[in-house]
């Protein structure tokens, strides 16, 4: 199934600390999509931070494993950009998102409440946020092989309204139902 005129596009931006279960959720979403004859794209906020990340490590000689978050460097490109012109990162999303043609948009990576929040919802996002106990957080982090941890992007992301909230303390088909249950109520 392809996007038409009468299919309505469902986008959800899934919000929520680092260790929650952002990426595990759009993960979900995406099998959620493919289980209902959905087309799928995951489009990243931050792509410009992790390009500039990648730029920043080789022009250091570092090196960093795919997909990892040296997340000190990316809040700190991430002040530089907004510094310079605070909707740089929003007007970099919705640009690309004009390209995008699917029926179910997922953003994984939304923190800031101020600009780039209320640039997602006049694209129509959907807000589901993902909690979890603090100690099991902790251990998902502790798991990840990324070269910082920082929480200051994440300072403010309670004033991100949600429009759904999914506690990601149980098992993963308890996760799943949850999810799933969520996206067919917003279908």
């Amino acid at each position: 199934m392809t996007n038409t005129d009468t299919t309505p596009v469902l986008r959800v931006c899934v919000v929520g600390l680092a260790g929650a279960g952002k990426s595990t959720c759009a993960s979900l979403i995406e099998e959620f999509a493919r289980d209902k004859g959905l087309s799928y794209a995951r489009v990243k906020l931050a792509k410009p931070l992790y390009d500039l990340q990648e730029q920043v490590y080789h022009a250091a000689l570092g090196t960093l494993r795919e997909g990892a978050q040296d997340q000190i460097l990316m809040e700190a490109l991430a002040d530089a950009m907004r510094r310079i012109r605070p909707d740089s990162l929003a007007d970099d999303f919705t640009r690309r998102l004009m390209g995008v043609d699917a029926d179910l948009i997922v953003n994984d990576d939304l923190r800031d409440p101020y600009v780039d929040a209320p640039a997602l919802r006049a694209e129509g996002f959907r807000v589901l946020r993902i909690v979890c106990d603090e100690d099991l957080r902790q251990q998902r982090l502790a798991k990840r092989d990324d070269p910082s941890r920082a929480d200051g992007s994440t300072r403010q992301l309670d004033l991100i309204e949600p429009d759904a909230v999914i506690d990601n303390g149980a098992g993963l088909e308890e996760y799943r139902n949850a999810v799933h249950q969520v996206l067919g109520s917003w279908l």
